[in-house]
């Protein structure tokens, strides 16, 4: 069944959970040179993911978009690291798990509370999807965008040029006044311009909200479209603790937040920031006793 026809089919699809904060944990910040110089440590991460019994696997290539790379002097081939990125998560799946290619923020604004123009956007993630593409991926997960409108450029990249199936998801700053992000943007208005735009999938992942929020947000995303509704939250609200990023959720509880998403309409659901591969096999044996 390719995924397409799961997204049509199955009641429920298990995604993994966060790459960047278990790679800090083994001293690896920042997502792009693990791929190329630390590849078997990415490898790991992904397999205990694989292993606990997820649908698909997201590739490590979050902002590996050139505009990103070059702005923030990472110093690595677009071309590497996105090709990189897809043959680990394809030697992590197992037998019927799917890979996403992951693709998100150029970490730029745009016009005219930045430099850029929407042309550039989509020329850089028209760049980044190709790869992906070129490289074997099931479909792609547009996630972690603040911006509706950056979002926007990342989705008419991938739809316009590549007959792969697109997630689309969004990150929420807040679940009140309709739920907004950052820039402002409601979910009712995410939901229809990223329907509109041709989306398989739209959702919401990260963010300042913690897993029950993110339900209020389902709600207004499932109400808004006739979509499957995807939520990634984080595991908790992040906390700073001596300079440190930290994410205090316990798997037990993060799998009752998923069920709380999953009753508000999400049915493609998985982990974001802070959870680990125990917080997959929580969700797992939730999903599991609920017959789903």
């Amino acid at each position: 069944m390719n995924l397409s026809m799961a997204l049509k089919k199955k009641d429920v699809i298990l995604l993994d959970g966060a790459i960047g904060t278990e790679l800090d944990k083994h001293g690896l910040m920042g997502r792009a040179r693990p791929n190329l110089d630390n590849p078997e440590v990415v490898l790991e991460i992904q397999r205990e993911y694989a292993r606990c019994g997820c649908d698909a696997i997201t590739t490590n290539t979050l902002t590996m978009n050139r505009i990103y790379i070059e702005t923030h002097k990472v110093g690595v081939s677009v071309q590497d690291v996105n090709r990189a990125g897809v043959e680990i998560a394809k030697k992590a799946a197992g037998e019927g798990q799917y890979v996403l290619g992951n693709i998100s923020s150029t970490g730029q604004l745009l016009e005219p509370y930045g430099t850029y123009k929407e042309t550039q956007f989509y020329d850089a993630f028209r760049e980044q999807a190709g790869i992906l593409a070129e490289s074997g991926v099931d479909g792609f997960i547009i996630e972690t965008v603040f911006d509706l409108r950056e979002a926007m450029c990342a989705l008419r990249a991938c739809k316009d040029n590549f007959p792969l199936p697109v997630i689309a998801s969004i990150a929420f700053a807040s679940e009140a006044n309709g739920g907004r992000t950052m820039m402002g943007d409601s979910a009712q208005q995410c939901a229809k311009n990223l329907t509109d735009g041709g989306a398989d999938v739209i959702g919401a992942n990260c963010g300042e909200i913690d897993p029950a929020q993110m339900a209020v947000i389902v709600s207004v995303l499932k109400s808004a479209t006739s979509l499957p509704v995807l939520a990634q939250p984080n595991a908790g609200k992040p906390k700073l603790v001596d300079n440190e990023t930290i994410f205090e959720m316990a798997p037990d509880d993060f799998a009752r937040g998923i069920a709380e998403c999953i009753s508000a309409g999400a049915r493609i659901v998985g982990g974001c920031c802070g959870t680990t591969p125990e917080h997959i096999v929580a969700v797992a044996g939730l999903l599991k006793r609920d017959g789903q």
